[in-house]
């Protein structure tokens, strides 16, 4: 049976005794909801009228597995094509990358298709990848099929899952996924923030999917 998320800062117990760092970064088209995927993971929020992030925004947040505490330095880049050069700043080096679509714009999954290409190409070979199919709570717009984005992903070897900044589908879920997926053996001592701990009840009780199973 799949483990359930919790909230952002759902209690500091004891958790993992080992701290692992990973470096994350977020890319995708302007306006499919990046930011608001990240202001749900971190901070339990969402605001319908979210500003476009300009060049990138930072923020952290742990996830407990086992005895590890996985800390996520997340980047948040901005979708604008004028920002695009400075992508690769944001991503060379990063241990994870979330690649973010609008499930009502088929022209964001050909985007997300292209930075796929571009992170296989430019990033380091071992970054554990992930496809979100965004704005899931707008199914009835849909424009792309998950049928199709799920044989993409399964094709080149993402995990992925639709997801909701809006009501918070999936959205711990992702992370948590990525988290297991990373490398843990190098964690050492250390302190711990906001948690978020994979066997505890999550809101909504949404499960991660077959796909993202580590």
């Amino acid at each position: 049976m799949a483990s359930q998320a919790a909230r952002p800062g759902a209690g500091n117990s004891a958790g993992g005794s080992r701290l692992a760092q990973f470096k994350l970064v977020l890319l995708g088209e302007s306006a499919v909801g990046k930011s608001s995927l990240v202001l749900r993971f971190v901070k339990g929020q969402f605001h319908e009228f979210q500003e476009s992030t300009i060049g990138a925004a930072f923020l952290t947040q742990t996830v407990v597995l086992d005895d590890t505490t996985v800390k996520f330095e997340i980047w948040d880049t901005a979708g604008q094509e004028r920002y695009h050069s400075l992508a690769p700043m944001y991503y060379r080096g990063a241990q994870a990358a979330i690649v973010v679509y609008d499930i009502t714009n088929a022209d964001t999954f050909t985007r997300a298709k292209s930075w796929v290409g571009e992170l296989h190409r430019q990033a380091r070979p071992d970054i554990v990848i992930a496809l979100a199919g965004n704005k899931s709570d707008l199914g009835s717009r849909r424009t792309v099929e998950y049928e199709e984005a799920n044989a993409y992903a399964e094709e080149k070897g993402l995990l992925f899952l639709e997801t909701s900044a809006k009501n918070a589908n999936n959205v711990n879920e992702i992370f948590l996924a990525i988290a297991r997926k990373l490398p843990r053996e190098d964690g050492v001592s250390g302190p711990r923030g906001q948690q978020l701990h994979e066997n505890a009840q999550g809101e909504g009780g949404n499960k991660i999917g077959q796909c993202c199973k580590g």
